[in-house]
């Protein structure tokens, strides 16, 4: 079955699709996006890390077809996971938060406040502008599915998401008042025990939605810090030649791994597994070599080496990207074609015979998944709003853009001015900055960045 329409059109024009029962069979499959949370894209198994240990997730990406060149479209998690749930790049969903803002304040509720009340009201509308949007979930909603928000979200709700279920709920006026019991609640409340402290929620969601499709939202706070893996993962690298920065981290690693399994392993059992299409992405990147210790450096400590997280260099973007679908999709395949996370929704609902909105950034990557085209993207541009600093974990404001194609990347720090440019191919790690050397390609990416911006702030 594709869609009910083209099965029961006379039933169609007594019920809405808010009122029908859609079974679950093979033409109709779950969706289960799994998102790593600071999640370096080096340390898997399954891209060579042999001193990390991630079966499940091997076991994942050799179900399926592996993108080993994805990419985040900023340094830290928010903007990238709301990406994924609009396919909407930060730079334009910044825009559309302000036109909507401003449509909101031109409206008699607003004008009929008070001072206070609208800097509280225009406080939260921040909060909560991702109900301004048509979310991925809200499309799926439209055909029948059902939706289960669990791990980080930093929207205030899971309905704010358009999801039917979830596990983060919000805040009160009494926790805004304890600064780090609010930040809490504002990372993911609740949700931010998924496989850390339990699996529950998300077994008990499968457990009651088998007769419809579903999608999950899995998103485990992991391998984020606290790097406080329990013992039986820790245990796996104590007698490792590496420092224990990187053993608290490949901890953490092999937990947010276990989560994974223990969700195939449900539905494995419950019999929903064939009929799912898995997805897996990170938020942002992540630094931690097996070499380096950061233990005594409370910057590093949480934010990881300084080509990751936060930062300006590939490392802070990149990801892989895994689709899996049993029967559907490729196995043991492996692309090295650029691919965005944006593009994640946009070929899902490709795959779903569902029509990708005009609105989208993102576009399908079907075609290169079944190999009838080899590259859709000749490179991807991204821009920062914000990046380390000794004086702020949380960072400092900066303006800056970077641009990757199969044979360079380069970044501008427009605030500090400065350009980079790194050959890829040699220097993977972006080590020696090479821009000097070419003046002309630092010229032709500079022009590139710039058209960019004009196009994307215009969506």
């Amino acid at each position: 079955m594709k869609y009910l329409k083209y099965i029961f059109p006379l039933l169609l024009l007594a019920c809405t699709m808010s009122q029908e029962k859609v079974s679950n069979d093979e033409e109709t499959p779950n969706i289960v996006l799994i998102i790593g949370d600071d999640q370096g894209y080096p340390y898997f198994g399954f891209m060579g890390a042999d001193y990390v240990q991630t079966p499940h997730m091997d076991a994942l990406a050799a179900s399926g077809t592996v993108f080993t060149q994805g990419y985040v479209p900023d340094n830290h998690c928010r903007p990238s996971l709301q990406t994924l749930m609009t396919s909407t790049l930060p730079i334009s969903y910044k825009g559309e938060v302000a036109n909507k803002l401003q449509q909101e304040k031109s409206k008699s509720a607003y004008q009929e406040m008070a001072d206070d009340e609208r800097a509280e009201w225009e406080q939260n509308f921040q909060f909560h502008s991702m109900k301004y949007f048509e979310t991925f979930p809200e499309i799926l909603a439209k055909t029948g599915y059902r939706s289960f928000q669990g791990g980080k979200w930093w929207e205030y709700n899971y309905q704010n998401g358009g999801f039917t279920h979830g596990m983060t709920t919000g805040w009160t006026p009494e926790d805004r008042k304890d600064g780090s019991k609010w930040f809490k609640q504002f990372m993911g409340g609740t949700g931010l025990e998924l496989a850390r402290a339990t699996m529950e929620p998300v077994y008990e969601f499968i457990d009651q939605n088998r007769d419809q499709p579903f999608f999950l939202w899995f998103a485990p706070e992991l391998p984020h810090y606290p790097f406080d893996a329990p013992e039986k993962y820790y245990n796996l690298y104590k007698g490792a030649e590496m420092s224990e920065s990187a053993k608290r981290y490949y901890a953490n690693c092999t937990w947010f791994d276990d989560g994974v399994g223990a969700l195939v392993s449900h539905l494995k059992k419950t019999g929903e597994f064939k009929n799912t299409l898995f997805v897996y992405v990170n938020d942002n990147g992540w630094e931690q070599n097996p070499d380096q210790e950061f233990r005594h450096d409370s910057l590093r400590w949480h934010n990881g080496g300084d080509k990751g997280k936060l930062s300006l260099y590939d490392q802070s973007f990149r990801t892989p990207i895994i689709f899996s679908w049993e029967g559907k999709i490729a196995t043991g395949a492996r692309k090295n074609a650029l691919i965005h996370s944006a593009d994640i929704p946009a070929t899902l609902l490709d795959y779903l015979d569902i029509d990708i909105p005009e609105s989208y950034f993102g576009q399908s990557y079907r075609p290169v998944i079944e190999g009838s085209q080899s590259q859709l993207r000749q490179n991807i541009i991204g821009n920062i709003t914000q990046t380390r600093w000794e004086g702020d974990m949380m960072g400092r404001r900066l303006d800056g853009y970077w641009l990757r194609n199969q044979d360079w990347f380069f970044s501008w720090n427009v605030t500090d001015g400065i350009k980079s440019l790194y050959n890829m191919n040699k220097d993977p790690f972006n080590d020696i900055n090479l821009a000097q050397e070419n003046p002309e390609l630092v010229d032709s990416f500079t022009r590139a960045v710039k058209a960019w911006k004009t196009q994307v702030s215009a969506r």
